[in-house]
């Protein structure tokens, strides 16, 4: 594109914001919390645990509605008309709000009827011994990355299973097609049923942050308001989330099994 056609297209995009912001002044929206709310999130954590706080805040807020885009896709808010998305991972410079909700630990697992036939794993390299659930169309794919002595190193790991489906990958793992690397929300009541067993915890690496972004320039309308006060404290405890302590600091809270689940 030429300077002039983006100067265009920004001219364009300016005022299209405008027209955008003249409507929701005119339906009230910065008067009462109603109108229309478009939130974006990843898909499986979508479906686990922010469609339900979605459910849960409409009940609350009879005059919102809501539309829900569940993709892996980097949206973006301003173009795409946005109003808040959940984001895993480190945020990049830019001129949207974010704010923590969280950490996911990244976690390894099989069920006991794999772990009694073929053996549990008490290092990442003995990963190489064994089946794994590999992915495709997903970055963690056959290389898992793990952490020993304060540095992360990286397991080519084998697949006779190959998915493109997280949940897939859970639902492979119980029938004991072979030890598959999650996150730890998609099995938490899975391991709690020990229909699966977490393995090599020690060697987990950091947890991956979790973050709620909005759009922060001008007035927040009242709707978006509303969710984000209904919905982060929510997240919030879904996600293990610790509040400030006396030094005001925020830190992700990482919910571990206790040692009775080792055995």
């Amino acid at each position: 594109m030429t300077e002039a056609g983006r100067g265009y297209a920004e001219s364009c995009r300016r005022i299209l914001d405008e027209i955008a912001e003249v409507e929701r002044t005119a339906s009230g929206e910065y008067h009462a919390p109603q109108g229309e709310l478009v939130i974006s999130m990843p898909p499986v954590m979508g479906r686990i645990l922010v469609v339900p706080v979605i459910v849960e805040f409409l009940h609350a807020f009879p005059q919102i509605r809501v539309k829900a885009h569940l993709t892996d896709r980097f949206v973006n808010l301003v173009e795409e008309r946005v109003d808040v998305a959940i984001r895993i991972g480190e945020l990049p410079s830019s001129s949207l709000i974010g704010m923590p909700i969280g950490a996911l630990r990244e976690v390894v697992c099989a069920s006991p009827d794999y772990l009694s036939k073929r053996g549990v794993p008490k290092k990442p390299e003995e990963l190489l011994l064994h089946d794994c659930v590999g992915y495709e169309g997903y970055a963690i794919g056959n290389s898992w990355q793990f952490r020993s002595q304060g540095a992360l190193h990286t397991v080519q790991v084998s697949s006779r299973l190959v998915l493109n489906s997280v949940e897939g990958a859970v639902v492979a793992a119980v029938e004991g097609a072979g030890i598959a690397k999650v996150a730890s929300y998609q099995v938490e009541d899975l391991v709690k049923s020990r229909k699966l067993i977490e393995l090599l915890d020690e060697f987990e690496p950091s947890p991956v942050p979790v973050s709620i972004m909005y759009a922060g320039q001008g007035q927040i309308p009242l709707k978006l308001r509303a969710f984000l006060d209904f919905a982060i404290p929510r997240l919030r405890e879904k996600l293990g989330y610790e509040h400030p302590g006396a030094t005001g600091v925020r830190e992700p809270k990482v919910r571990r099994r206790s040692k009775s689940v080792r055995k």
